[in-house]
């Protein structure tokens, strides 16, 4: 029995066609997405309600670093005292060097502590924001993504980002969608951790 080249082809073709892969999955042609622009300034600022958890986890922070923030300024205020009494005590007549080296010496503590107080502040902090931040901001980028395809945008922007780095020049204020996004995000149910 004789094969031929036509027959052969017959019988492999619906081999071939398992081996094909599936057409993509539909959706809009190319070309026709929407650009949109969003300021995350307004997240935690401005006039509008923001972002309900970010603007909690941002309080919280703030709540938790208030006594050392506290501390900073009274000290600060106290330094500042000591360096004036430093100033009145060198432009006096009759100059008491003890109790100048005293207020100098006062003032160099109050120097130290403080470096260290705001030291302990910046450790705090940068270990607290993503502690607290982080997965809110997680969770807002997947956010934004679903944002973009349930609207149909292709692309959506940080209009102040790309404004600080000399990117965008100017835009129409219609393609803000920063107020629509934070009432999509704030209606979504919190994600458990």
């Amino acid at each position: 029995m004789k094969i031929t080249l036509l027959t052969t082809f017959f019988l492999l073709l619906p081999m071939m066609a398992f081996g094909q892969t599936p057409p993509p999955a539909a959706g809009p042609p190319a070309g026709t997405g929407k650009i949109g622009i969003v300021n995350p300034i307004l997240f935690t600022e401005g006039d509008g309600p923001g972002i309900t958890r970010l603007k909690s986890a941002i309080k919280t922070l703030n709540d938790e670093l208030k006594p050392l923030v506290d501390k900073i300024q009274a000290d600060q205020t106290k330094y500042r005292a000591v360096v004036a009494e430093v100033e009145r005590l060198r432009s006096a007549q009759n100059v008491n060097q003890v109790q100048l080296q005293a207020k100098v010496n006062e003032g160099q503590d109050l120097e130290v502590a403080l470096k260290r107080a705001e030291e302990d502040y910046k450790a705090r902090y940068e270990k607290r924001y993503p502690e607290l931040v982080g997965p809110i901001f997680d969770d807002i980028f997947l956010a934004m993504n679903a944002y973009a395809k349930q609207k149909g945008f292709a692309i959506i922007l940080n209009g102040p980002k790309l404004e600080q780095d000399d990117i965008l020049m100017g835009y129409d204020d219609r393609y803000d969608i920063t107020a629509d996004f934070i009432t999509f995000y704030n209606a979504r149910p919190t994600p458990r951790p």
